[in-house]
């Protein structure tokens, strides 16, 4: 997603996120039209989708919370959850199977654990000493994640522990996006505002596997491909976006 504008996340359903405004778009074979629009009173920042209903997502937004949606209805939130202290600028669902669980990564340098049928988070996660703005899932590995922070590093956790399991100083500089490999669960990619992308093996953390340079700003996302194991994709405030 574009910071401070729109943006998509690829899939059936497009999820697009501006000023306040969920909108819920459905790709036709005519075009993409408008299948539901949601107001809220201050920026939404991130949007992730259920992982056992097709009709339920969760925004994360500027005044601090998370709200749940539900698309088959015309009003909402069903659910609003307030325990950050400031923006909630990351929020992603659990893929591994047997999992309902949520994440959410703040500028108030907490992420917190959510299962979205518990009317309050489960576990915070402290550590980073600068703002989250990034937390994902591993696709892997069950109740681990990932989070990348303005403190420059990379930090992998697990649910079931009580502190962080794996702490990585990817750049000299601050770290806006990361994300797991969908056929390798040891290899992760970060993207940072020194324009780079760099490759991390967590068996083997003293150096990064790949340096990828290129964009001439800030990188503001990364993600690898679904599809194809070497690919991924990155977007830069030099209004590029890189393969």
């Amino acid at each position: 997603f574009c910071h401070g504008g729109t943006g998509c996340d690829v899939s059936f359903y497009f999820a697009g996120l501006g000023c306040g405004t969920l909108a819920v778009l459905e790709q036709k074979e005519a075009g993409i039209v408008l299948l539901r629009s949601f107001d809220w009173n201050d920026g939404l920042f991130d949007v992730t989708w259920s992982e056992n209903n097709e009709h339920v997502l969760i925004t994360s937004s500027g005044d601090g919370s998370l709200q749940i949606w539900d698309t088959a209805k015309t009003k909402g939130p069903l659910q609003v959850y307030k325990e950050h202290t400031q923006e909630v600028y990351s929020v992603d669902w659990s893929q591994t199977r047997g999992e309902q669980l949520v994440v959410s990564g703040s500028w108030d340098q907490t992420a917190k654990l959510w299962d979205p049928a518990v009317g309050k988070s489960l576990h915070t996660f402290k550590g980073h000493e600068g703002v989250i703005y990034s937390t994902i899932w591993s696709p892997h590995i069950p109740g681990c994640f990932a989070s990348a922070s303005g403190d420059q590093t990379l930090r992998v956790w697990d649910v079931k522990a009580p502190g962080v399991k794996l702490v990585i100083p990817a750049h000299q500089a601050e770290i806006l996006s990361c994300d797991w490999c969908k056929y390798d669960q040891n290899l992760l990619v970060t993207g940072a505002v020194d324009c780079s992308l760099k490759g991390w093996d967590l068996r083997n953390i003293r150096q990064p596997v790949f340096v990828l340079l290129g964009h001439t700003y800030a990188i503001r996302r990364v993600k690898f491909s679904p599809f194809h194991a070497t690919l991924l994709a990155s977007c830069s405030y030099d209004f590029t976006v890189r393969y």
